[in-house]
């Protein structure tokens, strides 16, 4: 079953916007809408940057920083995660195949 995207209304800095979504991501987009604007108007408040255009891409790169982080984070624990659920594995099948070293 298509979903029918539906428009939200998002402010931004002072700013009016409608953007279509899927129904089930609207929380979401209003979520991250007052996340970027939280981020623009520190940004703003700091008055280092000026410009709403500047300010944007000043937020949008503290949030690509932030997600590429995350990313890297994720990257680590799935790798130990594997590493741990690998070892763990190995453990369980020289148990399986040697019981008398129980």
């Amino acid at each position: 079953m298509k979903k029918n995207p539906q428009p939200v209304s998002l402010t931004i800095m002072g700013k009016d916007y409608k953007i279509a979504c899927d129904p089930d991501e609207k929380n979401d987009l209003i979520d991250s809408a007052q996340e970027l604007d939280k981020k623009m108007r520190k940004i703003r408040d700091s008055g280092r940057v000026s410009g709403a255009d500047r300010i944007a891409v000043m937020a949008a790169l503290n949030l690509a920083h932030e997600l590429r982080v995350m990313k890297n984070q994720n990257a680590m624990l799935t790798q130990s995660l594997n590493e741990s659920l690998a070892n763990m594995s190995h453990k369980i099948e020289n148990v399986l195949e040697n019981p008398e070293t129980r």
